[in-house]
This record gives C-alpha cells, sequence and structure tokens, in this order.
C-alpha cells in the first residue's frame, strides 16, 4: 500500500534546504543592520559590516581557490577575524580549523600537515611559535598575517614579527562584498576541524557538520536563556570547540560579542559594566580571576550575568562568591565530539531550600541532555546495557543525537571504536541517579583538566622519560583552588642517578606547552602492580595528601 503522505510529496528548493548556521548572520543583518555586533577595543562593527566583511573574505578566498573540502587554519585570538572566520570560510564550502594558541611548534606542525591546510591565518601574537610550525611542516599554506590595531599598550605579550605574505585587512579588501556565497551541498558536509588534546600519541581531528552547528547554535540560545540583543563577552577562546558554536549562536538573537584577548580582571569588569555583557562562559580559573580581583579593579553593574562553565563542578564557596559579585553559574559538561557542551544541570528551584549538603550534591552532578541531544545514559561499554539509575553503579558516559561529531579526520578506527554499538563512547566514567542526572566519578584515560585545557597524562609521562636519570614515573592530576587541577609528577630516579625538581620541570618545559609542565615533582617510589603496571590510584591518593 502506497503510503499518502510519501506520494506526490517531493523535497524540492522551496521546502527544504539543508541546516546551516550562515543562514542567521544574514538574517541578523538584514533585520537589524545597524545593530552592533562586534565590540573589540575602538572597533564597533555592525551587523550591516559583519556580513559584508564575511562575504569579501570568503570572496578573498575563493579568488585563491579555495573550495569545498579545503581547510583554512586559522591562530587567532579572541578577535573580529575569529569572528569573520566562522562565516566566512565556510561561506565557499571550505572546513575552518582554530588552533589552540597555547600549542608548542610541533604539534602545530602536525595538525598543518594532517589537515593539509591550504591557508593559514596567523595573529602577530603568535608569529614566533607559528614560524618554527611553519619550519617542521610539510605543508605550504598561503600565509597571512594579522596586525591587530587595538593591540593593547600593556600587552603581557609582544607582537611578533610579520611573516606571511599578505596582511590581512588588504586580502579582506581585495574580496568582492556582492559575493555570491554558497549554502552547502549537504548538512551534514564539515564546517570546522577542531583537534583533541591526544590521549595517547597524536591528536585527533575531530569533524563538526553544518546541521550540528546550526542546532547547536539554537540550543545555546535556549539553554543560556538568551534574548533579543544578548551581550556576551568572550572569556572563552573562540579555538575551543569553536566556543561551544558560540560564533554561530550570537546571530540567532542579533546580540553583540564583546572581544577579549587576554583574560584579565579588569578588562573584563570594565567590559561588563561598560557594554552591559549578559552572559559568558569559561572554565574555573575565570571565576577565580573575577571573584578575587582587586578591589580597585572591580566595578558594580545592575544586571546579573549569565556565567556557563564547564568544568569540574564550582565549590559552594566559589558559587556563593559568583553570586555575590552579581553571576548565577550554571554546569554543563561536554566534548570536543559533542560540540562543547551537550549536558546542563538543569536547577529545580525547589533545591535552593535543602541544606548544605543535599544541595551541594546536586550542584556536583553534571546533569541532563542538552534539548538537540537525543540521547545521553551510562552504560557497560562491553555489553552496551545501561547500568542501573542507583547513583551508584560506575559506567562510561554515552551520547548520541545531531550534535555529536561527524568522526575523526582520516582515522576510520578510532571513528569505529568512537561509535562502536551506535552510541559516542566518551571515555568519561560516571554514574545515572534516580532522575535521570548524569555524575560524572572518573576520568578513563586519566585526562588532567587544567583552567578548561585538557592534559594528557601519558603525553607528560613520554617527556619526563625523555630524562636520562628517570626510571620510571607517574602523572596526575591535584586539585588547585586556581586552576581546577595542575599536574604533578611522580618521579623514581635510576639507580646512582641524580635530579633536582627545578631540573626536572626545566627538562619539561624544553618539551612541552608551558601549560602542561608539572607544578611540583615528587620523588618516590612509584607503586606497581606484580605485573608493572603503574597504580594510578594510589598516586591520586597521595597527590591528594599532598
Amino acid at each position: 500500500m502506497v503510503n499518502p503522505y510519501e506520494q506526490d510529496l517531493d523535497r524540492n528548493a522551496a521546502n527544504h534546504q539543508p541546516l546551516t548556521p550562515l543562514t542567521y548572520l544574514e538574517r541578523a543583518a538584514k533585520t537589524y543592520p545597524d545593530h552592533v555586533a562586534i565590540i573589540h577595543g575602538s572597533q564597533r562593527i555592525s551587523y550591516r559590516d559583519f556580513w559584508r566583511r564575511s562575504l569579501k573574505l570568503a570572496s578573498a578566498l575563493s579568488r585563491c581557490g579555495i573550495g569545498k573540502g579545503d581547510t583554512v587554519t586559522v591562530m587567532l585570538s579572541n578577535t573580529p577575524p575569529m569572528l569573520e572566520a566562522h562565516f566566512g570560510v565556510p561561506m565557499v564550502k571550505a572546513v575552518l580549523h582554530s588552533l589552540n594558541t597555547r600549542l608548542d611548534a610541533a604539534v602545530i606542525a602536525f595538525q598543518l600537515d594532517h589537515a593539509e591546510s591550504k591557508v593559514l591565518i596567523v595573529d602577530r601574537e603568535f608569529s614566533g611559535v607559528v614560524r618554527e610550525a611553519l619550519a617542521l611542516a610539510k605543508a605550504k599554506p598561503l600565509v597571512i598575517d594579522y596586525d591587530d590595531p587595538d593591540y593593547a599598550a600593556d600587552a603581557p605579550y609582544p607582537k611578533g614579527e610579520r611573516i606571511g605574505t599578505v596582511d590581512y585587512e588588504g586580502f579582506v579588501a581585495g574580496g568582492d562584498e556582492a559575493f555570491a556565497w554558497s549554502m552547502p551541498d549537504d548538512e551534514w558536509d564539515a564546517i570546522s576541524l577542531n583537534y583533541t588534546s591526544g590521549t595517547t600519541g597524536n591528536p585527533k581531528g575531530v569533524v563538526y557538520h553544518h546541521r550540528g552547528a546550526a542546532l547547536m547554535a539554537y540550543t545555546n540560545t535556549i539553554h543560556a536563556g538568551m534574548a533579543k540583543h544578548a551581550v556576551y563577552l568572550w572569556t572563552l577562546p573562540m579555538f575551543h570547540c569553536n566556543g561551544w558554536c558560540f560564533p554561530w549562536t550570537l546571530a540567532v538573537q542579533a546580540g553583540t560579542h564583546v572581544c577579549l584577548r587576554w583574560v584579565r580582571a579588569k578588562p573584563m569588569y570594565d567590559a561588563i559594566a561598560d557594554h552591559g555583557v549578559t552572559h559568558l562562559c569559561g572554565a574555573p580559573i575565570v571565576m577565580s580571576v573575577l571573584i578575587n580581583a582587586k578591589e580597585e579593579d572591580k566595578r558594580q553593574f545592575p544586571q546579573t550575568v549569565t556565567f556557563n562553565t564547564a568544568a569540574a563542578p564550582p565549590p559552594e564557596a566559589v558559587l556563593s562568591g559568583m553570586a555575590d559579585a552579581g553571576f548565577a553559574v550554571t554546569h554543563l559538561y561536554g566534548l570536543t565530539e559533542t560540540y562543547g557542551p551537550a549536558v546542563v544541570n538543569e536547577w529545580h528551584n525547589e533545591w535552593d531550600e535543602l541544606d548544605k549538603g543535599p544541595r551541594t550534591a546536586k550542584k556536583a552532578r553534571q546533569g541532563v541532555r542538552y534539548a538537540s541531544l537525543e540521547g545521553l545514559t551510562v552504560m557497560n561499554p562491553e555489553t552496551m546495557a545501561e547500568t542501573p539509575a542507583d547513583g551508584e553503579t560506575i559506567g562510561e558516559v554515552m551520547f548520541r543525537g545531531n550534535i555529536v561529531m561527524k568522526g575523526y579526520l582520516k582515522n576510520r578506527k578510532a571513528t569505529d571504536e568512537a561509535f562502536a554499538g551506535g552510541w559516542f563512547h566518551s571515555g568519561d566514567l560516571g554514574v545515572m541517579h534516580p532522575d535521570g542526572y548524569i555524575q560524572l566519578k572518573d576520568r578513563s584515560k586519566d585526562i588532567i583538566i587544567s583552567g578548561g585545557e585538557n592534559i594528557s597524562s601519558i603525553e607528560v609521562e613520554d617527556a619526563l622519560y625523555k630524562h636520562p636519570s628517570v626510571a620510571s614515573c607517574g602523572v596526575v592530576a591535584r586539585a588547585d583552588e586556581k586552576w581546577g587541577e595542575v599536574p604533578v609528577a611522580y618521579v623514581e630516579l635510576k639507580p646512582g642517578k641524580t635530579a633536582t625538581e627545578a631540573e626536572i620541570i626545566e627538562h619539561c618545559r624544553s618539551l612541552l606547552a608551558r601549560f602542561k609542565v608539572p607544578r611540583a615533582v615528587v620523588f618516590a617510589e612509584i607503586p606497581k602492580t606484580s605485573t608493572g603496571k603503574i597504580q594510578k590510584f594510589r598516586l591520586r591518593d597521595m597527590a591528594k595528601g599532598a
């Protein structure tokens, strides 16, 4: 029997278009052309000009032969070109690859080669490390310098030399604002590429698609409670999961992006007070900077500011301090593979009446799925059976839905493993509570989250083993009030060999990005099993007592 709802009711250009966040900016520019879209230092960029500049960037890229499947890499801070790249690059069906600005040259070179980068836009703040990376890389992209006219006079880092063949402003000026941009052929087409921290070996390239980015933009609007013309302060790095998709999100409600190159107390308070900031995101370090700021750096502001954080649940004292300072904290959880946070601790008003202990226990939970995530559960990864919702039985947290990555670039094996059984395996261990809220209990790959950045203990251990005096070592997380967690190294020296803590740390600095270097080195006999496997749980216990 023919289904009447399928007969003579075909998809066509009038009733079906691929989902993409690019149309959000086009709508905002037509609806609110004069509304301020971007604030950066002395710059005020309207939605009309944001749209025009994105088109000109797309046009300039097209004239260079950039098109579908090509990778455009950017090494940029939270500045207007980063926002323009989020629209201009996919307008020519190319893929935006945002480099973590804290990476070392070797990792940058690997990513440039693996992504087959055709164009590289570089902020002069990072030209030194990028020059080193280009010398190591096989890829030879067109290098474009961005010279920020609003680079602060009191900048903590000086501008580096120009390393490109063209300046960003000149490159954009050569584009056509009447450029006929392209919708994706399919909403499954790639829109961006973000690399994981590389828990074992090289980092994996996480591919996002237009559909996921479009849905995440809508969902961010809902779960962050973003009203029309919301004002968003960029304390979260835009390179991190595409800024949790907020570069695309703000256009939905024609909000204002307030750019911030460095997370410092006075500029944050000034921006919040002067521009009426309503929302910001960040790791616990950002909260620490805000509530521990000098009194002369703080400002009063009438609005309550929503602060979204996605690291470990903030302590009660921090939440209280944030509330006193005018911030309402929302606890989120997610991974690079889920476009950033895909789980929210939806708060019930009646929980405010609980005693401190039970209330803190509620706050410690990661929460429930985002509206655009179809499935969130805890399973036994071997049997793929759901664990009892008893708040005690530990399993692996798993995701399913349209805001789960397309897969890992050029890595079919890792993609298949991640999606085994029809669910995305997060690698995080947790429990399911009776009310459907999940709570993390451990990280199966020993990832350390410091200041919102993932640090692989394996990578740090590999660096330690390159020291000639190190016989055995283990790296674990130690709680830190400022950074949330920091890496601590336990080192067992070879018989007859010597080394000091300072020597070991300096050795690591020569091999690792600064934020990955152990904050402390403890010389001790490394606990092992009968088969020689290092007992990380014992090291974690030692770190707690340190």
